[in-house]
């Protein structure tokens, strides 16, 4: 196939889409792939082992041109400024297959639905999707990057007591304040990237405490996650990895669309808070 990828990245919301995408697009081996994204702040474009076609806006007819000159077949989207009425022109324009990402159980008009959470329910999508549409959801279709598989089999040495990531923007700045509920004398790592607009603040931190290690833009989160003995995290595809990996974790809140994971984990008994609360996090961590 043909095929065009349809996500952003920014430091406001976060590196999820694209990384999952690229781990979508390792599926299609054969295929020609290629990115369509807005060069918004703090993307990570340059990650991306593809073509990608720099976009000036949103606007469907950008996109529908954009089909035009390279021939796509089928387009993904995973973007939440993407909804059922963009995906029906395209669709009415162009003919072309569409695969949609969702997470929060929204319309889309396309001809594969592609929910990855564990916690996807196939049946909560009935009258959202056309009744010809394939519903790909739940734990069959999870996305786990090949450096966790590669990973996972290799013995290692905990080096760290506390691994925490909250995104690779961290848009709510919560690490700081989840440092501050840490006794000062855990070896923690922290995974983070160029597109957290509190990196200064939180390297300055660093400085301070020989204890904390800041990793940016690694290419090691596996590696470092396996190397930890308790990870402190979103509820989001984060959670898979972590799983995958059979790490103890806590998972915090910190946006509207980690809400159905979130619920999940309540519902299976792990540990989750709805949101950030010093109080709470210490007593989790005692």
């Amino acid at each position: 196939m043909n095929l065009l990828i349809r996500a952003d990245s920014s430091s406001s919301i976060g590196l999820g889409h694209i990384m999952r995408c690229l781990v979508l697009a390792q599926q299609y081996p054969n295929d020609m792939i290629t990115f369509a994204c807005q060069d918004l702040t703090g993307n990570i474009m340059d990650k991306i082992p593809y073509p990608v076609h720099i976009l000036n806006s949103n606007d469907p007819q950008e996109l529908l041109t954009l089909i035009q000159e390279l021939g796509i077949e089928t387009i993904i989207f995973d973007h939440y400024g993407i909804d059922e009425t963009f995906e029906k022109q395209i669709k009415e324009q162009t003919a072309v297959g569409i695969l949609s990402h969702d997470d929060s159980y929204q319309k889309h008009h396309c001809d594969i639905l592609l929910n990855h959470n564990i916690c996807a329910d196939a049946s909560r999508y009935d009258g959202l999707v056309p009744v010809h549409c394939e519903l790909r959801c739940g734990s069959k279709y999870t996305l786990i990057r090949d450096e966790f598989k590669y990973e996972k089999v290799i013995p290692r040495e905990k080096l760290y007591d506390i691994f925490i990531s909250m995104g690779g923007a961290d848009t709510s700045n919560i690490t700081l304040e989840i440092l501050k509920c840490i006794n000062p004398s855990k070896r923690v790592c922290i995974a983070t990237t160029t597109a957290n607009a509190y990196l200064t603040q939180l390297l300055a931190t660093t400085l301070e405490n020989d204890s904390l290690e800041v990793h940016v833009n690694s290419n090691e989160i596996a590696k470092l996650l396996h190397q930890s003995s308790l990870a402190i995290i979103t509820p989001s595809v984060m959670v898979h990895e972590v799983m995958f990996m059979e790490i103890p974790f806590i998972a915090i809140q910190t946006a509207s669309n980690q809400s159905e994971m979130a619920r999940y984990l309540h519902h299976n008994d792990f540990d989750v808070m709805d949101s950030f609360d010093p109080k709470t996090l210490r007593e989790k961590l005692s």
